[in-house]
């Protein structure tokens, strides 16, 4: 693996994409443990832990739009996020010693996974330096009728920018002011299974709905560089935002 090379290109651009990164017979291993996860321990999770999609009819099996903090559950997962080639590529990316923060799933089943609004995310993680970045791993093809992520090209040498609370389960927080088409150099993260695409945290990036007849399964580690520090302020800001949405559930009737 050339890693200086992907560096440069990870520095230029915000995101790095890696096709073919595992293979099929390993894709085929994690969904074996993520279907053991769905029936084992998602029944047990608690609510902070679990998002599903609100689109579907009330008779309708809720289906799942995010895992949070799977590596909590599953030592399958943790394990997967810490193999040696994984850490090195993310430490030459996050230029020091990487820490895994998290392993999700973001799920966008078919028809009914909805949209994410365009934000960085460090205005989740107010992390200084802002040295950590989300490997986005395909467990299916990504594509734009099912709603692959957009990555707005070289965004993250803007730094972070001002994002207010958008009331949307799975992602409160959202950029304050949507830039227009011709203020961006947007690039579609199509991919295929076992591809990963690497972001910077503070990489601008959205996805549409996905309106196809395939789900598009996202198994997301993220990192930062031990170096890295809690910007305390904001860290409030961003809390503010969680409250508002937990507020806005709760006069809605969707907390129990």
């Amino acid at each position: 693996m050339d890693l200086m090379n992907k560096k440069q290109t990870f520095d230029a651009e915000g995101f790095l994409k890696i096709e073919g990164f595992l293979s099929e017979e390993q894709i085929q291993e994690i969904e074996s443990e993520l279907s053991h996860y769905l029936q084992t321990m998602v029944p047990t999770l608690p609510m902070g832990d679990i998002v599903y999609e609100t689109e579907a009819s009330f008779w309708e099996r809720r289906e799942i739009r995010n895992l949070w903090r799977m590596e909590k559950y599953s030592e399958y997962l943790a394990a997967l996020a810490r193999q040696k080639d994984v850490l090195e590529l993310v430490g030459t990316l996050v230029n020091g010693e990487p820490v895994l923060m998290a392993v999700e799933l973001f799920a966008k089943p078919a028809h009914i996974g909805s949209a994410v609004p365009y934000h960085q995310d460090n205005a989740y993680f107010n992390l200084a330096p802002p040295d950590a970045l989300t490997c986005w791993l395909a467990l299916d093809d990504s594509t734009v009728e099912n709603g692959c992520v957009y990555y707005v090209r070289g965004s993250h040498r803007q730094g972070l920018l001002p994002h207010k609370a958008s009331l949307v389960p799975g992602n409160s927080y959202g950029l304050a002011r949507i830039p227009g088409p011709a203020e961006v150099d947007e690039v579609p993260g199509i991919i295929g299974r076992g591809g990963i695409v690497l972001h910077h945290c503070c990489l601008l990036h959205r996805s549409e709905k996905n309106r196809g007849e395939r789900s598009r399964r996202g198994l997301l580690l993220v990192y930062k560089a031990a170096h890295c520090q809690i910007d305390p302020v904001g860290m409030e800001q961003y809390q503010a935002a969680a409250r508002a949405l937990q507020s806005h559930l709760a006069a809605q009737g969707r907390l129990s």
